[in-house]
């Protein structure tokens, strides 16, 4: 006799012999037992997880002669000869060989006539989403008043190619893919009934690369049987390295060396553990798609609270994930999975994997630990209220801490001396008591009203060019009868141009929209030029009332007496040989190398600049 592969000696006969699809096997057995059996089922689900199985053992169970409610019996005349698969009344056709209207039609036919030796007639049919439309319909009819004496079963991988006219006539059972403990219970049980010992890695590698499927579990297990050898007692041994080797997998406790080499940034690390994996032949594309699956593992170890419910993976494994994504942040570990993803698909279409792998290796290991900002305000904020939210005195001279909410900020006036403005800072109940060096200021003191405030021991500038102020406001103290003088640096129109076309935009908005456009505004003595490409952008900003308010709004902002001038630069003359800008643009236009090259690569001049490179 032939041999029999373990799919097929292992098939459930029983309800009870069924893994891990309890609801539908409790389902089907009650309605049995209360005697309400739809007259057409539908079972979906990947493969290898019981579809057929169950219309089988569905058929013995409801064409069973015996009296136990516990069915099928498999010892009656019906039930042998459907196991014998020799029944006249099962008829079991596949939908990819029977997927014609015409081999429906003869289905509706046969299914007239009463059966011959047991009570119904059962019609299974296979991956019954291959059927072609015009045979559905042709079903429809028959599926929702069918003869008493017939059931219809269907299965199917693809539930979504079905019409819904069908599902609506059928009573579905969703079948789930098998768990992780559930099937090495099973493939032990198997091992020891078939007297074959497997090592716990090696049937976790099995389990997993079955994925939730009983029949492709059966295959890999039943081709390890096959390659093992025997030990000096003739007991058949499946080790670790067996289920390397055959199957071209990876034990997972590379992936933690791995994944515990990468968050630590070491890079040298891990392309040791990518080269010992390339040289045992594994492959690159498979073991890139492994390595994102249990970062992802580590992600959901991270965020979740039960994540041994949304991954299926063995409880040593888990707990070595648990410890791995305990030393990291979420933030960390979503970055590397974000690399590792971007890896895998530019390694579906890489010509060098390994080179691809590589390299993504190398951008995870200048991951480092990534701060939340969060965090990094918090940390902020606690080394500001440490500090008392002082400046440190130099000369490592303490200062008196004081508290914020315990200081009055007010303003005696706008008075104006030498410069500067005199503003005041005090206890609501008593003076502060300074020393006699300069003491800091309070480093989130409110911002004072813009003023033409000078550096009180530097004489500005001219406004042209030279030296200009820092770009952060210098803040000097002095206490002088319990009052604190804060100085702040005059207001320049190149580092506040942005801030002024803010101001400007609070009060005008297409005002502030047409100074955007300005080329390069400046001071020349008491004059703040402002300048255009083209005349037309200037035409309104030229107009006597619209030249008055942006008059009063920049001395407002900049604090100081300026005369405003608006103009064109086609309008001027350039230096140097005499020939104003549109002049030398033309000139460019016209150049002869200019209109080669636009010839040769097809194209348009669309802007010419004739001034210095930074505008």
């Amino acid at each position: 006799m032939s041999y029999l592969v373990l799919a097929r000696k292992w098939r459930p006969q029983t309800f009870h012999d069924v893994v891990g699809q309890q609801p539908v096997v409790r389902t089907l057995l009650n309605a049995i037992r209360r005697k309400r059996v739809a007259h057409a089922m539908l079972f979906s689900g990947v493969r290898g997880v019981g579809k057929t199985t169950l219309a089988r053992i569905m058929a013995k169970a409801i064409n069973c002669e015996s009296d136990d409610p516990d069915v099928p019996c498999n010892a009656c005349k019906s039930c042998q000869e459907i196991t014998a698969g020799s029944s006249v009344d099962l008829k079991e056709i596949d939908g990819a060989s029977n997927r014609g209207i015409q081999e429906i039609r003869e289905l509706k036919e046969n299914i007239r006539f009463f059966p011959t030796s047991s009570r119904f007639k059962i019609v299974i049919i296979d991956e019954v989403h291959m059927l072609t439309n015009e045979a559905f319909n042709a079903l429809l009819k028959t599926l929702e008043e069918p003869p008493e004496h017939v059931y219809f079963m269907f299965a199917t991988t693809e539930i979504h190619k079905v019409p819904i006219t069908i599902l609506s006539r059928c009573q579905r059972y969703e079948l789930k893919r098998v768990g992780f403990d559930t099937l090495s219970t099973f493939f032990a049980k198997i091992a020891t009934s078939e007297q074959v010992g497997v090592s716990p890695a090696a049937l976790e590698m099995i389990v997993r690369e079955a994925d939730g499927s009983v029949r492709d579990g059966l295959s890999l297990l039943d081709q390890m049987f096959s390659f093992a050898e025997e030990d000096g007692a003739g007991v058949v041994e499946v080790k670790d390295e067996d289920v390397v080797q055959v199957l071209g997998l990876v034990d997972r406790q590379v992936f933690v060396t791995l994944a515990r080499a990468a968050l630590a940034g070491d890079l040298a690390r891990c392309l040791e553990i990518l080269e010992e994996t390339y040289l045992l032949g594994v492959d690159l594309k498979r073991f890139s798609g492994d390595l994102l699956e249990f970062f992802r593992g580590l992600v959901v170890c991270k965020t979740s609270r039960e994540p041994g419910r949304l991954m299926d993976v063995a409880a040593h494994d888990l707990d070595a994930m648990m410890e791995l994504a305990s030393g990291a942040s979420k933030e960390s570990l979503y970055q590397f999975f974000q690399i590792f993803m971007q890896g895998a698909e530019e390694l579906r279409h890489a010509s060098q994997p390994r080179l691809t792998l590589e390299m993504t290796f190398v951008r995870a290991s200048q991951v480092g630990q990534v701060m939340p900002a969060s965090e990094l305000v918090q940390r902020l904020d606690k080394l500001i209220a440490a500090s008392g939210g002082s400046v440190p005195v130099q000369h490592g001279q303490a200062t008196p801490q004081k508290k914020t909410e315990n200081i009055e900020l007010t303003f005696r006036g706008s008075e104006q001396t030498g410069g500067r403005y005199r503003t005041e800072l005090r206890e609501p109940e008593q003076e502060l008591s300074r020393p006699e060096s300069p003491p800091p200021v309070a480093a989130n003191t409110p911002p004072l009203p813009p003023g033409p405030v000078e550096d009180a021991g530097t004489q500005p500038e001219s406004r042209g060019g030279g030296p200009r102020p820092d770009p952060v406001p210098a803040v000097a103290a002095e206490a002088k009868a319990g009052k604190v003088v804060v100085e702040l640096r005059q207001r320049d129109v190149v580092r506040d141009w942005q801030s002024f076309i803010v101001y400007v935009k609070e009060r005008k908005p297409w005002m502030a929209q047409t100074l955007r456009i300005c080329d390069n505004p400046h001071l020349e003595g008491d004059k703040l030029l402002f300048r255009f490409d083209n005349p037309a952008d200037c035409t309104l900003l030229s107009q006597r009332e619209n030249l008055q308010a942006l008059s009063t709004y920049a001395q407002d902002f900049f604090q100081t007496e300026l005369c405003l001038e608006v103009c064109s630069i086609e309008c001027e003359t350039g230096e140097g040989d005499g020939a104003s800008p549109r002049e030398e643009r033309r000139a460019l236009a016209a150049d002869p190398l200019v209109q080669m090259v636009t010839e040769i690569f097809d194209g348009k001049v669309v802007g010419i600049r004739t001034g210095p490179k930074f505008r």
